[in-house]
């Protein structure tokens, strides 16, 4: 089936998948269903990822894959979101899967972490994996460079061309890459702080398994760690891994997944 035909009027752009193309929540969302038992997980992929991140996972284990909105196949919003914005918007999909295992990396975990801090009855278990929710001491100044265009810019000096190539030349490669919308979505999500999410996970009464890439430098087993003992969460760390879900991580959260659904089994 196209998948144009699940949401009229809409454009979305079908790729390569393992799974089945589903339609959920009165054609809402679109996500890859792997296995054919209940839906007991939902997966959420990383900055500038898709779904296609959760294949290797989700084949052994079963659940869903969705693109978040602004990547892959899913439009971006019509606006600049935060990650309460996201967490709210796949609320009532969580509603109708009966308190599945949400699954989160990076960027997708910090959605994942709203949604079981806020609505704990709806979630049966957590995992995340390279989910900076943790910053390492106080918010970095932006470069001498970019404070003076931005100033510039403020008092009219210079003009938005010149301040656009300074924000290129200045920002990460994720905001160099990132375009329109999905870039107001990158600077809000970047300047978030987390601490009432943490304090809403240290009360929840599911369980909470954190899997970490030993060398993960977007969000390091440190900080990990330092979650781990805020939340009450159980930490595995994966030797020689970084923040992506290559081979072996993917095969960890995989196994960590198995364990919360047998902890959760209806």
């Amino acid at each position: 089936m196209p998948i144009d035909t699940l949401h009229p009027g809409r454009a979305w752009a079908l790729y390569y998948c393992r799974g089945v193309l589903v339609s959920l929540v009165s054609d809402r969302y679109v996500a890859e269903r792997f296995g054919s038992g209940p839906d007991r997980v939902l997966a959420l992929h990383g900055w500038a990822r898709t779904r296609a991140d959760w294949a290797p996972v989700l084949e052994r284990t079963g659940g869903l894959a969705l693109d978040l909105r602004g990547f892959g196949s899913a439009p971006p919003p019509d606006e600049g979101w935060n990650t309460e914005n996201y967490a709210d918007d796949l609320v009532p999909l969580v509603e109708s899967l009966d308190r599945p295992v949400l699954v989160g990396h990076s960027f997708g975990g910090r959605i994942a972490a709203r949604i079981a801090a806020s609505h704990p009855g709806l979630v049966g278990g957590l995992l995340l994996t390279g989910t900076p929710l943790i910053r390492r001491g106080g918010a970095s100044q932006p470069p001498l460079g970019y404070r003076l265009a931005k100033l510039g810019r403020r008092f009219g000096v210079i003009s938005e061309a010149r301040m656009e190539a300074a924000r290129n030349k200045y920002g990460s490669a994720d905001y160099r890459n990132a375009q329109g919308v999905v870039r107001n979505v990158l600077v809000r999500t970047v300047n978030e702080t987390y601490d009432d999410v943490i304090a809403g996970l240290r009360d929840y009464p599911g369980p909470i398994e954190l899997v970490w890439g030993e060398h993960d430098t977007a969000a390091p087993a440190d900080l990990a760690a330092q979650l781990a003992e805020r939340t009450g969460g159980t930490l595995t760390v994966v030797p020689d891994t970084g923040h992506l879900l290559e081979p072996a991580l993917a095969i960890k959260v995989g196994e960590r997944i198995e364990t919360l659904l047998q902890r959760t089994a209806p």
